[in-house]
C-alpha cells in the first residue's frame, strides 16, 4: 500500500486479510476499553472492525454488536473469530464504505470506530456519518492515530491522513455533548520496538 489513498481501498485490505496469519492481536482497542467498560450493555456498531478484536469484546460482556467493514475478507475472519470466542449469536456482520455510511433509520446505543484513516481529512466526514446512527442518549467513540514524530516510517500521505480528536468536533450533530476531546498517551511494539503514541480519541454523547 504505498499511499493513504491506496491504504483505504477495500482491495488492499481484502488483500491483507487473505492469507491464513493473523494480522492484529485480537485484543480489544485499549480506549474501547477505557471508555466502554462502564456502560451498560445494549446494541454496539463497531465500523472498521477488521478481525473482530472489539466486536468480540463488546458481545463478551453482553451487548448485541453489529461488526461493519468494507473489507468481505475482513469480515469473513471477524465471523469465524466469533464463533470461536462463543459469541456469534449476539453478533451480525455488515459490509460497509464508511465513507459511504448510511444509518437509514439504525440506532445503536454505542457507535465505535477506530483507527480508521480517510484521506484528504475525511474522518471528519466519516464522524459525521456515524453520529446519525447513534440512538438518542447514546455514546460516539471515535479513535485514531494523532499526528506524532514516532511515525517516521510512514509516508507523508500517510501522516497528511492522521488528526486530533478536536478536528472532529465541529462534525458532531448540535444535540452531542462532547465528553472527551485529547490525545491519549499509548505505548506500542512495532517490528519488536516499543514506540510512544498518541491515541487521539472523541467521546460524544447524544441527548435524549
Amino acid at each position: 500500500m504505498n499511499d493513504a489513498a491506496e491504504m483505504f481501498e477495500p482491495d488492499a485490505w481484502n488483500e491483507r486479510y487473505s492469507g491464513d496469519e493473523q494480522v492484529w492481536s485480537g485484543e480489544p482497542n485499549p480506549q474501547l476499553v477505557a471508555e466502554a467498560s462502564a456502560l451498560p450493555p445494549g446494541t454496539a456498531l463497531d465500523v472498521g472492525c477488521g478481525e473482530g478484536g472489539d466486536v468480540i469484546w463488546l458481545a463478551g460482556r453482553g451487548w448485541r454488536v453489529t461488526g461493519a467493514d468494507f473489507s468481505a475478507n475482513g469480515l469473513a475472519r471477524a465471523a469465524r473469530h466469533a464463533e470461536a470466542a462463543g459469541v456469534a449469536e449476539r453478533t451480525d456482520w455488515w459490509q460497509v464504505d464508511a465513507r459511504e455510511f448510511a444509518a437509514d433509520g439504525r440506532e445503536f446505543d454505542l457507535v465505535t470506530t477506530h483507527f480508521l484513516h480517510p484521506p484528504e481529512a475525511g474522518m471528519a466526514e466519516v464522524t459525521r456519518r456515524l453520529a446519525t446512527a447513534v440512538a438518542p442518549g447514546g455514546h460516539l467513540l471515535v479513535v485514531g492515530h494523532a499526528p506524532s514524530p514516532a511515525f517516521t516510517h510512514l509516508t507523508d500521505s500517510h501522516r497528511d491522513a492522521m488528526f486530533l480528536a478536536e478536528d472532529l468536533v465541529p462534525a458532531l450533530p448540535a444535540d452531542f455533548e462532547v465528553l472527551v476531546a485529547e490525545e491519549r498517551p499509548r505505548s506500542m511494539v512495532r517490528h519488536g520496538e516499543r514506540m510512544d503514541v498518541h491515541d487521539a480519541t472523541l467521546l460524544a454523547r447524544r441527548a435524549r
